[in-house]
């Protein structure tokens, strides 16, 4: 193993711990950056992306103790005073998952944005979580026993449920309407996998089939147990002719699954698993 794959290994190890536990809660930023690590393949300073998102949380603080706690000096702070906005323009562009790079942009997707907004969010005592709301990533924050929905890709909005229904009905359709299972809370675990699918979506989409397959190393090194991401780490390690290590995933998936998934997907599994077998007798 070379030293450039010892050193991935490791970071995708410091990734893994970042991500033990049951993933409710986690240290979103912390895992955000260290996905941007591991992206660029190189050392990162990750000190001063650190310091300028406690000098955001300070300025809450500082605002909170003048103003009183209310939903919309989250905005004051984050999308005005430091100018973070959601990028309309080049809304596909890889930076705009890449939390440094978002950092240094201040701009980004929603679910990127919403990891700043939480993190800003908890440092003051507030409880903050990702929704299951469709097609566009919003978060909840619980300040004095009330709630209140931040859209952060929108300059930090409060959403009432005209607008909730306003969004659902861009993704889902003009007849489309809220359900309670649009305001389920998410884990921070299932944050950050969203925030790198998005990153494999869009190189699948290319056919960047090597730097996908590093993505999706990326989200198992988040959700290790997931069956449909060992499934696909099978998948994209046979198209790109490395059998061992799609052996490897198809094997872990059949573990992982133990007959509870789809009956279909663990046929297809056994099929692959077995010709790729054969290919290496």
């Amino acid at each position: 193993m070379s030293n450039v794959e010892q050193e991935a290994h490791k970071k995708l190890a410091g990734l893994r711990a970042l991500c033990a536990g049951d993933g409710e809660r986690l240290e979103l930023l912390e895992a955000a950056l260290a996905l941007s690590t591991l992206r660029r393949g190189e050392a990162v300073d990750l000190a001063p992306f650190r310091q300028h998102v406690a000098a955001m949380s300070a300025d809450l603080a500082d605002l909170v103790s003048r103003r009183g706690a209310r939903p919309d000096v989250l905005a004051e702070v984050i999308a005005r005073s430091y100018a973070y906005r959601g990028d309309n323009e080049t809304y596909d562009d890889l930076q705009n998952a890449d939390l440094a790079r978002v950092i240094e942009r201040r701009k980004g997707l929603p679910v990127a944005l919403s990891i700043l907004y939480l993190h800003v969010a908890r440092t003051q005592g507030w409880q903050a979580e990702g929704l299951a709301f469709p097609g566009h990533f919003l978060i909840r924050v619980e300040i004095d026993g009330a709630r209140h929905v931040i859209d952060p890709f929108h300059d930090g909005c409060a959403r009432d449920a005209a607008d909730l229904r306003g969004l659902l009905r861009q993704v889902l359709g003009p007849t489309a309407e809220l359900l309670p299972a649009h305001f389920d809370p998410v884990s921070d675990r299932e944050v950050l996998l969203r925030l790198e699918n998005n990153v494999r979506l869009r190189l699948a989409r290319r056919e960047e089939w090597d730097a996908a397959a590093q993505s999706l190393d990326r989200m198992l090194a988040i959700a290790p147990d997931r069956p449909e991401l060992l499934f696909e780490a099978g998948q994209i390690n046979a198209r790109l002719d490395k059998r061992r290590a799609a052996i490897a995933a198809f094997e872990l998936f059949l573990t992982v699954d133990d007959g509870r998934g789809d009956p279909e997907l663990r046929q297809r599994a056994t099929a692959l698993l077995q010709e790729l077998r054969r290919g290496l007798n």
